[in-house]
């Protein structure tokens, strides 16, 4: 437990994950430094919050710090890493310090392949506590939330790294456990497996999807609050409030709920964070600050809306994630009466997009029009994937680029404009820079 003010420099800052922490103990009071291998988003935000960051990496960034904290990433021949070893300045990876981050917090921490920052802004919606999250909530406009009067604290906890046992979980939240980020655990399926264990035993209160094929199989093994999504939520239907997506549902005997998106998977992460929560709130406040939960950026983010069209930027980048979001975007072009749904897709890695390549085919069924980009690699090497072929049941368009000019997309190829898509539902998924093409702010 870190008990008194200290420095702590960040080498990775830009990452998600590290600036969340990052930003946690700056607000804590500890003096905060960071550095990456580029200026981002990110680091231009942390630098407004007063956090000094250097770009790049280097020796000169490691001064006087007390602690160094360190993405997953970063390799031991870091120049920093090695200045801190040789200045005899404690090192520890992101996963370490976790254990003295959190060490006196009432951790509800929320883990599971898909789904997990949407429930966990939701139930920092609910529960209003301090909160780290993988994505801005769109509600208070930043992934970190803190609040000094509660020692409660609503944590999207990490499996690609293992560092999720080390979340200090009071609650463990767990959406589904299907196999990712498996190169961690060198493709070994039984310690993925007993890692999940290992972080919902940790934990005092357990709420735990049944459904999963894997949670399944601990239904009357494990003691925990069980949510059944099949029999336990009920009359789901979409509705638009203030033109925005809801979906309301009747939750087990505790009623009707409102929340912010559309879809099943959204009344199941709702329906996990209204259990949790309702460990030690009330019911009614429940229902009430759930309104307040509008979403988190680049999750079925509406970034344009005229009476025509809409353009909507997702994060979605495994198959599971896109084929249950692009069943929302269908029901969403029902109800606003449109008849044209173009998706824009921008594979993340070759790695999971040939993994999982018979599955990506499946998830743009229903678009009018199929754009696909050039694939975010990642730093992976370059390897063939004959798309034309693959995606040849779609109305399919291969291009390098899209650009934004008001609520019309231009599609790009060889530098120049092949049309524009300026009607209908526009979406776009990818982890990479699609968001930053589908916003125009590239």
């Amino acid at each position: 437990m870190i008990t008194q003010k200290i420095k702590i420099h960040f080498i990775g800052i830009g990452g998600i994950g590290i600036s969340g922490l990052a930003q946690y103990m700056h607000y804590k009071g500890h003096e905060v430094s960071g550095s990456d291998i580029s200026d981002t988003v990110i680091t231009q935000k942390l630098k407004k919050l007063g956090i000094k960051v250097t770009v790049p990496h280097a020796a000169d960034a490691v001064t006087d710090q007390d602690l160094i904290v360190h993405s997953a990433i970063i390799r031991p021949d870091n120049p920093e890493i090695i200045e801190a070893k040789t200045k005899e300045i404690e090192v520890l990876a992101r996963r370490e310090a976790l254990l003295q981050i959190l060490d006196d917090k009432k951790v509800y921490s929320v883990a599971g392949a898909h789904g997990k920052s949407t429930t966990t802004a939701i139930l920092t919606a609910i529960m209003q506590g301090s909160a780290i999250i993988g994505a801005e909530s769109k509600a208070f406009g930043s992934n970190v939330r803190y609040d000094a009067t509660t020692d409660v604290m609503l944590f999207e906890a990490d499996e690609s790294d293992g560092s999720f046992i080390n979340s200090n979980p009071y609650c463990s939240i767990v959406i589904n456990a299907e196999p990712e980020h498996m190169e961690y655990y060198d493709y070994n399926y039984e310690l993925f497996y007993d890692s999940y264990r290992t972080f919902i035993n940790s934990a005092t209160l357990r709420v735990l999807n049944a459904e999963d094929p894997f949670l399944s199989k601990l239904v009357g093994e494990i003691e925990a609050t069980w949510l059944y999504p099949n029999t336990d939520i009920t009359e789901i239907e979409f509705i638009l409030i203030e033109d925005e997506p809801h979906t309301r549902f009747t939750l087990k005997d505790l009623g009707s709920f409102d929340v912010w998106g559309f879809g099943k998977h959204i009344a199941i992460d709702a329906s996990l964070a209204i259990l949790a929560a309702n460990d030690s709130m009330d019911i009614e406040e429940i229902r009430a600050n759930l309104l307040t939960f509008k979403g988190i950026k680049k999750r079925f983010d509406i970034v344009g809306l005229e009476e025509n069209s809409v353009i909507i930027d997702d994060y979605g980048h495994h198959p599971t994630e896109i084929k249950a979001t692009f069943q929302s975007v269908k029901e969403y072009a029902l109800l606003k009466g449109f008849d044209k749904i173009t998706a824009i897709w921008q594979p993340h890695k070759y790695s999971r997009t040939i993994d999982n390549l018979e599955e990506f085919i499946k998830c743009f069924e229903g678009a009018q029009e199929l754009i696909i980009l050039p694939v975010w690699s990642a730093g992976e090497a370059t390897r063939d994937i004959d798309f034309k072929e693959k995606f040849k049941q779609y109305n399919l368009t291969m291009a390098d680029s899209i650009q934004r000019t008001d609520n019309k997309i231009s599609i790009v190829k060889d530098k120049q404009v092949l049309r524009t898509v300026d009607n209908g539902l526009i979406i776009s998924f990818g982890a990479g820079d699609i968001t930053y093409q589908i916003r125009g702010t590239l």
